[in-house]
């Protein structure tokens, strides 16, 4: 008997012995930018257009912030202050939840719902799930139930946004015989990129007309004419800037600037995209550097990465309801027909009318929403570009780079001036509004 006894001691010994001791699973900052960064990859994969790339940032960091905020009290739920937006679901029992790690598995998750190539995702995803079940099986489990409960929530909220109504609405029609509207321009002659996009719902903004700027000068070509002036400037700027050749500090502003996702190339008789950020990933970037440089824990970083996400995302609806309202042709067009068939511009001219410049709104409101969080004369080292072959640039605030990212356009050569300068307007007022009326903390 004692035998026995002493062999049931042994083994019981053994299986304790052997088990697996579970360990903390932390979670920092740096992964979630690696998470945010791993959707940017997919989005420049994809080719998504810079107002839908502001769609997918935008839902998948709201779902990790309001997990958070129900943790941290400092944080104030979004509930009731975006339009449409309820409550997220309590859980069940709290005891087993890392809410950090719940916050990381709905980013990834919502993400993985809003872009085409899922399986990118999935191959991350699964990388970090299996890390996570080794560490401590108990709270993954917990955790991951949790956070994906969040993003069904978030779905269903994002699922009546209008979206999925706007890929069956007609194309832009192209109205040749008025000389003002906006025509495809080379080399691909693309047709109008989202011209339902005002149809979506905003997030703070109460329409997508609440921000309606004033309207651009009056069409004409008579030499003299307001408008004509804007045009022949943009002309010359572009002769003057790339005169200097590799000296250009305006060129390789333009360039830093680019975010163009519908770049074509034309080799032979193949032509093809390259593949770059869009201007709401650029400020995405910036806000990783932000809060790189302040050393901000999971919460505040989740925090920045959605107030700017939400200002971006309400920019382009914005902004996008202007374009399509004044449907102004770009200076390409009149440049080639009335002052030089042989001019093309430093930038390729992206496909959607001119008014207001989208890289002016966005970048108004972006930079707004950032100083709200850091403060002004926030100097940082723009490093965004770098994976695409360009150098860091060095801003004294937030505001400076948006006023650079505006006039960048101008130099590009596809923006006439009141686009730049009304479009930094109209996307700080926008953005004073969005900060505003937010909450967050």
């Amino acid at each position: 008997m004692k035998g026995r006894f002493g062999a049931l001691l042994s083994l019981t010994l053994v299986i304790f012995s052997c088990a697996k001791k579970e360990e903390a699973i932390t979670i920092s900052p740096e992964d979630y930018h690696n998470s945010v960064d791993k959707v940017t990859e997919v989005m420049i994969h994809d080719i998504f257009s810079p107002p839908v790339a502001s769609r997918i940032f935008a839902y998948p960091n709201v779902a990790a912030y309001e997990i958070l905020a129900q943790k941290y009290e400092d944080y104030k739920s979004l509930s009731g202050q975006v339009r449409d937006f309820t409550d997220i679901p309590k859980p069940q029992d709290a005891s087993n939840i890392n809410y950090e790690l719940s916050a990381l598995i709905a980013h990834m998750d919502m993400s993985k719902r809003l872009i085409f190539s899922e399986e990118k995702i999935e191959m991350y995803q699964d990388s970090l799930y299996a890390l996570w079940t080794d560490k401590n099986e108990r709270v993954f489990n917990a955790s991951k139930t949790y956070g994906l409960q969040v993003a069904d929530h978030i779905q269903a909220w994002m699922d009546t946004d209008n979206y999925k109504q706007t890929r069956t609405m007609p194309k832009f029609t192209v109205n040749s015989d008025d000389p003002s509207r906006w025509q495809p321009t080379p080399p691909a002659y693309m047709s109008g990129i989202e011209p339902h996009w005002n149809k979506i719902r905003p997030f703070v903004i109460d329409s997508a007309g609440q921000f309606k700027p004033t309207p651009p000068p009056p069409f004409s070509m008579e030499e003299g004419s307001d408008f004509y002036k804007e045009v022949k400037e943009v002309y010359d700027i572009s002769q003057e800037i790339t005169a200097k050749g590799d000296e250009s500090e305006e060129v390789a502003i333009a360039q830093f600037w680019d975010c163009n996702p519908y770049v074509s190339v034309t080799r032979g008789h193949l032509m093809f995209a390259t593949k770059k950020i869009t201007p709401g990933a650029h400020w995405i970037g910036i806000t990783k550097i932000a809060t790189r440089k302040t050393n901000s824990d999971f919460a505040k970083t989740v925090y920045a990465y959605t107030q700017t996400s939400i200002a971006i995302a309400d920019a382009f609806i914005s902004c996008w309801d202007e374009k399509y309202r004044s449907n102004l042709i770009r200076p390409e067009t009149l440049i080639n027909e009335h002052i030089d068939d042989s001019w093309e511009p430093v930038l390729q001219t992206p496909p959607f009318p001119e008014y207001t410049s989208g890289h002016s709104v966005v970048s108004g409101a972006a930079a707004v929403a950032l100083t709200d969080i850091f403060g002004d004369n926030f100097a940082f080292d723009d490093d965004t570009e770098v994976p695409y072959g360009l150098p860091v640039r060095s801003f004294n605030s937030f505001r400076e780079a948006a006023n650079e990212a505006a006039i960048s356009r101008m130099y590009g050569g596809i923006h006439y001036r009141a686009a730049v300068d009304v479009g930094v307007k109209q996307g700080r007022d926008l953005g004073k509004f969005v900060v505003d009326n937010l909450n967050m903390n």
